[in-house]
């Protein structure tokens, strides 16, 4: 009988063992990271697999991975997808009707996983009412861990942006939606307001730190839109909602099913006071320091510029909402309007203190643009007009300016453009474009004419000596070579260059819209080199805009618009397949051959014709080219030369100038805006 070892003996031998282990375990290590990476990692991001929330509210949960037969497949249906080479129509609704059934029961599996979650999003967007309540179902539960996911985020979005519709359509009459439902599912089916205020229940406890959420924010945006029956297709509700890195994930008959999500929507009054709930529940808890903190958060402002927003909206008219409890104006504006009077209050300092602030900034814009008459009256009178002129100048705080301008009543803003207008050659030299149209507009919608000539006194003045540099030096076209080579960050140069020249076109296509200076613009574009008047053409769309506009615009000059197109002549083929010039030879076809103040002799447009004709394989290559041959109906006349110049004659019975429409407009907008 063998000798029984000692615990020394049985330990020395337990670490012969673990060495012996280890070179083995090595060796394998080796081996398996030198495969390919076929497993799914659809919980590879920043915060990992288990990771712990921000507040320590629970742990994130891991839904599995997907087998490798099953990404194949999932990764070679949304390849199809997106292709959409179905031969026809009832294939594409088969091929999706087996995906929709081998995706049950792998829903959070997709939705979280890096490779597949696109599909998911796809799937979401071609979804039934059925299969919209379906995944509703599927990420019960799980909502909390889903919209703070990298991916799965995303097809939150998704689903709450594309069931908006479903809610106001429930309302005006439950209609069942049995397409996809299986024979075998006879349960009773829940209203999608049922879903998705079972979607807030799950959310409730954690919108504290979900609305600072790297990726949770967003859907937090997406879900207080879709509870206010905000219009979900406005281009400044995308800005708000998307993230500047997002992928634009589409799929062909999207936009089809998506036709119930336009618009102003119906909600119910549910949404209504889940809407007033998260509002509150989101900030209640902060102080007057929280609220400065979530005001400059990256994630945060975005936020809380929606809620603001809301918040206003929904107390408008609400005569209880004031003595019920602080709303989130008296939150972030303490005492107001009565404390904005004393600068050392907390409301006064809050505003000055945010509106230099890079982020912080456009809280103070939503503040502006929404807040009720007697505060914006207080802010106007204690904090903006007095300071207005510092404001305008600076790169930050112009765009709240910009704001306060257009709320302002004509009197304010006959101030407003006494204190800024000794400044306007400034602004040139700032290229604060953007300040100078929106002061233009003003002016003109106000009906305040001595304010328009100190304006364009200072604009000249500031742009230089010459007609011509009023052209050149609002659109960036003065020899600035030197100082080009001296920066650094060529893309950062070439993007900023771009918008100042596209607000600097934008001004001078106001401009072009008011009755005097209007001659100021035409003798500028008179004056200037015909290389920039082929430039301005070819450049951008808001540079030849400033071309077609003044083509529409009368002139007092007889020879102006004459003038303008022979400069133009010999150029017409090159800018007959610009991707911006094009739209100027169209515009030329529309200008009559007969009139006082805005003609083009008939001959010239002959000119034009013979011109594009002999191009006419170099335009039919291009959808530019394609885009003037119709304009200038080309196949008419090439057959057809007495028919081509009877229409040609037609064009002499001239419409409303383009000018005129606008003023038209502006003074409709000026009887329904809010007179302060």
């Amino acid at each position: 009988m063998p000798k029984p070892r000692t615990k020394r003996g049985a330990g020395r031998e337990e670490r012969k063992r673990k060495r012996r282990e280890e070179p083995e375990s090595h060796d394998t290590a080796k081996k398996e990271s030198k495969r390919p990476r076929t497993v799914d990692e659809g919980q590879d991001d920043e915060e990992g697999p288990a990771g712990i929330h921000q507040n320590g509210f629970g742990e994130k949960e891991f839904f599995g991975m997907l087998a490798e037969e099953e990404q194949e497949y999932f990764r070679r249906a949304d390849e199809l997808l997106e292709l959409n080479q179905f031969p026809t129509p009832e294939e594409r609704d088969v091929f999706l009707l087996n995906v929709y059934k081998e995706a049950e029961g792998k829903e959070l599996k997709l939705a979280s996983s890096q490779s597949c979650s696109r599909l998911m999003e796809r799937l979401i967007q071609l979804a039934t009412t059925a299969q919209k309540k379906h995944l509703f179902g599927a990420f019960a539960g799980h909502f909390l861990s889903l919209v703070q996911h990298r991916f799965a985020s995303h097809c939150c979005e998704a689903l709450f942006l594309r069931s908006a519709g479903v809610v106001s359509q429930e309302l005006a009459g439950f209609v069942l939606d049995t397409t996809g439902a299986g024979a075998e599912d006879q349960t009773p089916e829940a209203s999608m307001e049922e879903l998705f205020l079972a979607t807030l229940d799950e959310l409730e406890g954690g919108l504290g730190y979900l609305i600072t959420d790297r990726f949770a924010s967003h859907t937090m945006r997406v879900l207080l839109l879709v509870l206010a029956g905000r219009p979900l297709d406005d281009a400044s509700v995308k800005t708000l909602i998307k993230s500047k890195n997002k992928e634009n994930v589409s799929v062909a008959g999207a936009k089809v099913v998506d036709e119930s999500n336009k618009g102003l929507r119906a909600v119910p009054e549910s949404f209504t006071m889940a809407t007033k709930k998260i509002i509150q529940d989101s900030t209640a808890s902060m102080d007057s320091t929280g609220l400065r903190v979530l005001a400059t958060h990256p994630m945060g402002n975005p936020t809380l510029q929606l809620l603001l927003e809301l918040d206003l909206t929904l107390n408008k008219t609400d005569p209880k909402s004031e003595s019920s409890g602080p709303t989130l104006l008296y939150q972030l504006l303490p005492g107001a309007p009565k404390t904005l009077s004393d600068d050392s209050s907390e409301a006064s300092q809050f505003i000055n203190s945010m509106i230099y602030d890079q982020i912080g900034s456009r809280l103070i814009e939503t503040l502006i643009t929404h807040a009720p008459g007697k505060i914006f009256k207080a802010l106007n009178v204690n904090v903006f007009l007095p300071r207005i002129q510092g404001y305008v100048r600076n790169d930050v705080s112009s765009y709240a300016a910009i704001r306060v301008l257009n709320r302002l009543s004509k009197e304010d803003l006959a101030t407003a453009v006494e204190q800024i207008a000794p400044t306007t050659p400034q602004l040139v030299a700032k290229s604060r474009f953007n300040v100078l149209k929106t002061l233009f507009d003003r002016c003109f919608a106000r009906g305040a004419n001595e304010e328009i000539k100190k304006l364009m006194k200072g604009l000249k003045e500031g742009a230089g000596a010459t007609p011509a540099d009023l052209i050149t030096t609002l659109c960036g076209f003065k020899d600035d070579d030197k100082e080009k080579k001296k920066k650094k960050d060529i893309h950062q140069l070439s993007k900023n260059e771009y918008a100042i020249q596209s607000h600097g076109a934008q001004l001078l296509t106001t401009i072009l819209a008011i009755p005097g200076p209007t001659k100021g613009v035409q003798e500028s574009l008179l004056a200037i080199s015909p290389e920039h008047l082929v430039q301005l053409a070819t450049t951008s769309m808001p540079t030849v805009t400033v071309l077609t506009t003044a083509l529409a615009t009368p002139s007092s000059n007889p020879a102006f618009h004459k003038s303008l197109v022979s400069t133009l002549l010999p150029h017409i083929g090159e800018l007959a397949t610009s991707q911006f010039g094009h739209n100027l030879v169209n515009a030329i076809v529309e200008v009559p051959s007969k009139g006082k103040e805005r003609s083009i002799p008939f001959h010239m447009k002959e000119s034009i014709m013979a011109t594009l004709g002999q191009r006419e394989a170099e335009l039919r290559e291009s959808w530019m080219g394609r885009s003037v041959w119709r304009s200038w109906k080309g196949d008419t006349w090439k057959t057809r030369r007495g028919d081509w110049k009877i229409w040609m004659r037609e064009v002499d019975i001239q419409p409303e100038p383009v000018a005129a429409k606008g003023a038209k407009g502006i003074e409709k907008v000026e009887k329904t805006e809010d007179e302060q």
